[in-house]
């Protein structure tokens, strides 16, 4: 039986020589443009965000244009999206907070991030690793399940529980990497009512596996 620490030495490893790449498949062109896809993302897919935001951007290509916009005009946008009537009150708040508060520019540091409407801690992890590179765990479903599964983490009940644990083991220098790795093998593999584990080139060292 794999040791923690062998667990998660084996399975970076994998991840590192299997997935050398690993980046969030939201589309986005900058900071603002990240933010706004990453507050839409929230329970709803990559695929759906993607295809909303060409015209949301060509409708308001700044945070100020953003900001002053109306409500309605955002919710035409987004409305296909999950929780859209929401969402738009969000992103209109965000706008305006950023325009009003930081100058135009979504702040870089987490205390700031989670002042903004719509920001929670998984978005503001994923604004610190993906746009400013800094060591940041952001947990959605798929990590939370994924790490679980594999034995990363054992019995955490909340994401933050499973940031903190997952920050404690990998290393900072591939930690928003990490993030990515987990996310896109839950979402193609370790999928979450029909893991495909034959196909899977972790089961060597996943719990989930060994115990099936």
């Amino acid at each position: 039986m794999l040791s923690e620490k062998e667990r998660y030495a084996a399975v970076l490893g994998w991840f590192e020589e299997n997935m050398p790449v690993a980046e969030t498949e939201l589309h986005y062109e900058n900071t603002y443009q990240l933010l706004v896809a990453v507050i839409l993302s929230a329970q709803c897919t990559d695929k759906r965000v993607n295809m909303i935001t060409p015209a949301l951007f060509d409708a308001f290509p700044t945070v100020e244009a953003m900001a002053a916009a109306d409500v309605d005009d955002i919710y035409r946008y987004i409305k296909s999206v999950t929780y859209p009537n929401n969402k738009a009150r969000n992103l209109l708040a965000m706008a305006k907070m950023v325009t009003e508060v930081y100058g135009g520019v979504v702040p870089e540091n987490l205390e700031e991030l989670l002042k903004i409407p719509g920001v929670g801690r998984k978005t503001a992890n994923v604004i610190m690793a993906v746009a400013y590179n800094k060591p940041a765990m952001a947990v959605d479903t798929h990590v939370f399940r994924v790490s679980e599964r594999i034995g990363l983490t054992t019995g955490s009940k909340t994401p933050l529980q499973t940031e903190q644990v997952l920050t404690a083991n990998i290393p900072q220098s591939i930690l928003g990497k990490a993030h990515h790795w987990l996310i896109l093998h839950g979402r193609y593999i370790c999928k979450a009512r029909k893991p495909e584990c034959l196909d899977c080139g972790l089961k060597s060292y996943c719990r989930y596996y060994s115990k099936n």
